[in-house]
Parts: structure tokens; C-alpha cells; sequence
């Protein structure tokens, strides 16, 4: 089907628990991202999935446009053969509450969302709210919604949702996003989802200036239980290049790295592999979503552990703190989610996501205590999230303007 295109667009699925993001991005791709023993056992996504996806250009009476999980035996619906026009990373994210910081870690490197609500219920359930604020935030501002299940409901109903979804993104950035009516499960109108990915879209504007940094989103030890010595491979970093190429052979910095004792050391190794879902390349850049393959021990790389990570060339990786000031902006206004001295926060800067105390709070900045470092540039934007009433909320956004550096 034509020669590798790099991808040239990541989105991300937003909506609230079980309204079928993942089953949406099942028949986009073909493939079920949730793989994770517990996802499975609990019929939920508790980890970032992510896939790779084609756009098709078909020829059916006139040109459509179709996406892998449409494919029969390699052709068209109708026959025909596919034209492989667009490559587009997907990136899933966990619609449960109490995982409402994995969901943040993940939309802060994407470039639009697919929005999914369950047409059978009222709208907005609470994590669709949690979620449309987050992206808010983030500054995104392309959206495609899907009211996914319409099989399940009357025609009557079907209105009545739609009607809740317009009032929900009335006077927001998102007020004029599509919506489409599908069935994620029967793959119903799966094609005009494709079709207006394609063109609703724009290509990933590449971030040329300054070295090169990825985000670690995921990080793996891809050696299965009795491997012969001999057969062993380095840990593997799952994650999104936000600037600059990394290329295999690149020798490459990890920070904040390990904590020894009071202090903390950058890990280095070197990159052997660039993956994006079965296929190698020699380099990862802007707009894909890329497994880096390395020569660290795979034991430092086991069950997410450098998650939050932040990977470049030696020696030109932004600073690691210990403590940040914050230049902060509430969201959320009432008594409860006030900001006050001694709060313990948790707080998402890039891929990371850490519990903090508040050591001091002045009128438009706070400083925070971090329990586990972070590697962050100054004026990075950072997502507060507070505990009310036993639920995360998001109550607020800040800058970092200063704090204590543990290494430069």
C-alpha cells in the first residue's frame, strides 16, 4: 500500500468512563489498545494506549476517504484498492475519575480531540467536563465530537442529546466542533469519522527551533519471562517528540534521571531502535507518537517507571526542580477549591505528574513542594488538580516562574 508516511497528527480521545473511546479507536484501527492485564480483567483503560493509524482515499462512485479498521482482506469496502493518504497517531486516554491525572499527562502534546459521549446519557457526565476543561487549558482547539451508542437510542432521544451537547459547548472554543452521530461497536458512519479527520485536521507544524525533547508518556521492558541473556534488549520510552529529530545511534540524556541518596544523576544511554506501531525508522520527530529502543537496563524502564521522563541530547535538557513558584490562575472560584498553605496538589508539567505541598501562597503565586522532581523550562505551563470532597478536580492553572533547581 505504498511507501512509509510518517504521521503527520496526534489526537487524543476525551469523554467520560465507558462512553466507548476505546472502541472508537478499535474501529478506526482494527486494533483494541487496551492491553494491559488489569484493562482487560476491569473492562476499562487505566494506561495511555496509543496507535498509528492510516487515512485511505477509496474509489466508490466518488473518492472517500477510510481508516485501517474499515480495510477488508487489505481493500476498500467496496473493492477497490486503498490509497494510503495520512498517517495520524491516536492517543487513548482513561475516562475514570480517580485517573483523571493520566488523562492530563497525555493531552499536553496533542494537536486536536475526539470527544466521545455516550448518546444515552445526559450530557455532560462529570469526567466529559473534567476532560473539555483540561484540553481547555492545554490550549487546544480542535474538536470533533462523537455521540457514540446512537443505536441505543430513539430518534427522540438521539435530539435531545445533541441539544445537550450544543448547550455544553456554547460559548466555548468549541462551540462550532462537528458532531457526529456513530456506533463505535457496529462501526456506523466510521467512514465519516475518517473522512473528516483527514480534512477537519491540519498537519502538525514542525517546532524546528532549539535541541531536540521528547516526552516519556510510557516505558516498557519488552522481555518476556525466561529470555536467554543473549536475546536480552535495553528498555523501551514510549512517548512524543515536541521538538527537533532524535535519531537511532543518538546518544541521549534522561532527566530528572535516578535519586541517589540526596541527590539526583541524569541517566545516559544510547538509542538503538525508533518504532512507530510495527514499523522502524531512523529518526522520531514532531507529530507521531514513537517507541525509542535503548541500551538501558531494562529493569530501570519496567512497568512505567521513567513515565514522566523528558529525553534530549546531553547536556540540553531544561532544569530539574525540587520546588516550584507558581504564577497561578484559579478556574474554579468557590470556597473549597481555594488554594491555602500545607494543601497537598497534584500537579501535571509535561508527562509528569507529582504530588506537591504548598509552602507559601501570595495573591497570584504559590510555591510548591515537590515529593519527586521534575524536569520542566521556566514558564512551562502546569495543571493544578486538588482533592475536594474524596474526587480530583481540576481547580487551576500556572506558570513556572522560579523555585529551587536540584541540577541545570
Amino acid at each position: 500500500m505504498g511507501n512509509f508516511i510518517y504521521p503527520d497528527t496526534i489526537l487524543t480521545t476525551l469523554g467520560h468512563v465507558d462512553h466507548g473511546k476505546t472502541t472508537l479507536v478499535q474501529a478506526l484501527s482494527g486494533v483494541w489498545v487496551a492491553r494491559h492485564s488489569e484493562e482487560i480483567k476491569r473492562a476499562m483503560t487505566i494506561k495511555l494506549g496509543y496507535i498509528t493509524i492510516g487515512i485511505y482515499e477509496c474509489q466508490d462512485g466518488e473518492y472517500r476517504y477510510v481508516s485501517d479498521g474499515l480495510l477488508e482482506n487489505g481493500k476498500c469496502p467496496d473493492g477497490s484498492e486503498p490509497r494510503l493518504v495520512r498517517r495520524i497517531s491516536i492517543l487513548d486516554v482513561p475516562g475514570h475519575e480517580v485517573l483523571l491525572s493520566t488523562m492530563i499527562a497525555g493531552i499536553g502534546f496533542v494537536d486536536g480531540a475526539l470527544m466521545i459521549i455516550d448518546a444515552s446519557m445526559p450530557c455532560p457526565q462529570p469526567q466529559t467536563e473534567e476532560h473539555f476543561l483540561a484540553a481547555t487549558i492545554m490550549g487546544l482547539r480542535r474538536m470533533i465530537v462523537i455521540q457514540n451508542k446512537i443505536d441505543l437510542v430513539p430518534k427522540e432521544k438521539a435530539i435531545e442529546n445533541y441539544q445537550q451537547i450544543k448547550k455544553f459547548l456554547s460559548g466555548t472554543w468549541a462551540e462550532n466542533s462537528p458532531i457526529i452521530p456513530a456506533s463505535a461497536l457496529h462501526k456506523v458512519n466510521i467512514d465519516a469519522i475518517a473522512t473528516l479527520i483527514h480534512e477537519y485536521f491540519p498537519k502538525h507544524e514542525e517546532q524546528s527551533s532549539g535541541p531536540p525533547m521528547m516526552h516519556v508518556l510510557r516505558s516498557f521492558n519488552v522481555n518476556k519471562p525466561g529470555t536467554p541473556p543473549e536475546k536480552l534488549v535495553g528498555g523501551v520510552l514510549g512517548g512524543v517528540v515536541v521538538r527537533g529529530q532524535l535519531k537511532v545511534n543518538d546518544e541521549i540524556e534522561i532527566r530528572p534521571g535516578l535519586k541517589l541518596g540526596a541527590k539526583h544523576v541524569p541517566l545516559r544511554t544510547w538509542i538503538t531502535s525508533i518504532s512507530i506501531g510495527t514499523e522502524f525508522v531512523e529518526y522520531a520527530k514532531p507529530g507521531a507518537l514513537v517507541g525509542i529502543g535503548t541500551k538501558l537496563d531494562p529493569a530501570l524502564t519496567k512497568a512505567d517507571s521513567l513515565v514522566g521522563s523528558v529525553v534530549g541530547l546531553p547536556n540540553q535538557l531544561p532544569p530539574v526542580w525540587s520546588e516550584v513558584e507558581l504564577e497561578y490562575e484559579l478556574i474554579r472560584k468557590e470556597k473549597q477549591y481555594q488554594i491555602r498553605k500545607g494543601d497537598v496538589l497534584m500537579i501535571n508539567a509535561g508527562a509528569a505528574t507529582v504530588l506537591g505541598m504548598v509552602k507559601d501562597v501570595k495573591k497570584e503565586r504559590i510555591i510548591i513542594t515537590l515529593r519527586k522532581a521534575i524536569c520542566a523550562e521556566q514558564g512551562s505551563k502546569m495543571v493544578i488538580t486538588k482533592q475536594v470532597e474524596n474526587r480530583w478536580r481540576i481547580v487551576g492553572y500556572g506558570t513556572i516562574s522560579g523555585g529551587h533547581v536540584v541540577y541545570e
